[in-house]
């Protein structure tokens, strides 16, 4: 149930909140702490399990009469089941329960992570790969799951303070993604292809009995409103083409910078690591900034929105460079453009949610949890199809036109999508002051008409 909210005080601070308001930001309660540990356990564990195939799968997958195609579809697949599970749970989150879909995402992940180990045992060909998609496929819908539910969660118990948390909990996303590599490659090259899947997906079921007993549990009211209500108000469509925009940034560099990188500087495979690094690490300290900012000056978030996209589109014209700009591709300077683009990320994609719920809330969405999972859902389906788009358009590209040029399509995608919320912000500023405007003025009719003749 619901904790009942403590009484509003009159007195309000500079910033026009209620004082109430400001002692819940500072002073956290035991749920909220609670909630806390719960939403970046998932954030570190799921993380972690995703990355972890990236330095020795693929290779293992090849010994088994896997041809890279298949190998691109399995990677590809989670994001496809991600999107549509995102959706779904989204949903029904009100009527499976926020804290039982979380726990049994977690607990499913972590299984699947310990079978996805297994599958070494597996005949060659045909088997090897059904049992790949369908372990995949599993793991990608708890990780939807132990998604939305945390996100709502997380927006449920900091109603004040979404932006400032959510960036807060990127540290521990990007860590999951930082340390699931190395980690997973030190464990295989020690101790074989099983062990870095048993010992994450142990880790991961140790969460569980934890969360059960720490996490908070919310009911809510169903909501009679729908994803497609939500997504077709003109201000969300635009800011789903701003997610999909960036989680396909950060997908076009999976299967393609790599490449890139050994071919131009003939660097070793550990220093390109590094070099994707640059990009994890500063989106990962710079999120809680903006997250904060957002919080704080929430009229700020829709031009750290613009700037944001902007900026990204630079980056990705940059990081080739692409011909027109007669630069020569230097990797201080790749490396340089990488940390950029990873602040500019934090800039853009944090300030989103909060804008989506607003504009939901705006347009008559009850405030709950129903309203939550329905945004939590649409986010994660967004930013799963962006998963999906980035990195296989990016492989398409990068072959037929090279990187330099594959690069600057994928900056001209963030671009368009920046520019088109920019616009969108200026007519809505417009059209507000409008109204405003012709309010004051029937206002003022009023008073004239009450006033008594010839006066």
């Amino acid at each position: 149930m619901d904790k009942p909210h403590p009484p509003e005080s009159n007195l309000t601070s500079d910033d026009g909140q209620p004082e109430v308001v400001r002692k819940e930001s500072i002073h956290l309660s035991r749920e909220q702490v609670s909630t806390l540990i719960s939403a970046a356990s998932v954030n570190l564990g799921s993380m972690m399990c995703y990355s972890i195939l990236g330095p020795f799968f693929p290779n293992e997958a090849e010994k088994k009469d896997v041809s890279n195609t298949v190998i691109g579809m399995i990677f590809g697949c989670y994001a496809v089941f991600n999107l549509l599970s995102s959706l779904l749970f989204g949903k029904y989150l009100v009527f499976i329960g926020a804290k039982f879909m979380f726990v049994a995402g977690m607990f499913v992940s972590g299984g699947t992570t310990i079978l996805f180990g297994m599958l070494d045992r597996a005949p060659d060909g045909p088997v090897f790969i059904t049992m790949c998609f369908l372990v995949r496929t599993v793991d990608a819908m708890s990780f939807a799951a132990s998604i939305t539910a945390s996100s709502s969660i997380v927006a449920k118990a900091f109603p004040n303070n979404v932006a400032t948390v959510m960036g807060s909990l990127e540290i521990f996303s990007g860590l999951g993604l930082v340390l699931g590599p190395p980690l997973g490659g030190f464990l295989y090259q020690t101790f074989g292809y099983e062990v870095p899947f048993v010992f994450l997906g142990c880790l991961v079921l140790l969460m569980v009995p934890l969360n059960m007993y720490i996490l908070p549990n919310y009911d809510s009211a169903p909501s009679q409103h729908s994803f497609w209500k939500l997504v077709t108000l003109p201000k969300v469509g635009l800011l789903s083409l701003v997610i999909i925009s960036l989680s396909g940034s950060f997908g076009f560099l999976d299967p393609t910078l790599s490449l890139f990188v050994l071919n131009k500087f003939n660097l070793s495979a550990g220093y390109v690591g590094l070099v994707f690094l640059g990009l994890a690490l500063s989106y990962a300290i710079s999120s809680p900034l903006f997250g904060l900012l957002s919080d704080k000056i929430p009229y700020l978030r829709k031009w750290l929105l613009v700037s944001g996209n902007i900026i990204t589109a630079v980056c990705y014209m940059l990081l080739g460079p692409v011909p027109i700009l007669h630069i020569e591709s230097q990797l201080w300077l790749l490396v340089l453009v990488q940390v950029v683009n990873g602040i500019s990320a934090g800039m853009s994609i944090i300030p989103t949610f909060p804008e989506v719920l607003s504009c939901a809330y705006e347009n008559g969405f009850e405030e709950g949890l129903s309203t939550l999972g329905l945004v939590s859902g649409l986010f994660g389906a967004m930013w799963s199809l962006g998963a999906f788009i980035g990195p296989t358009l990016g492989g398409f590209l990068y072959e037929k036109i090279g990187f330099e040029w594959a690069a600057a399509v994928q900056g001209l995608w963030a671009l368009i999508s920046g520019l088109l919320m920019g616009l969108y912000y200026i007519v809505e500023h417009w059209r507000r002051k409008r109204c405003e405007l012709q309010n004051t003025l029937h206002t003022e009719e009023e008073r004239t008409s009450l006033l008594p003749h010839g006066i």
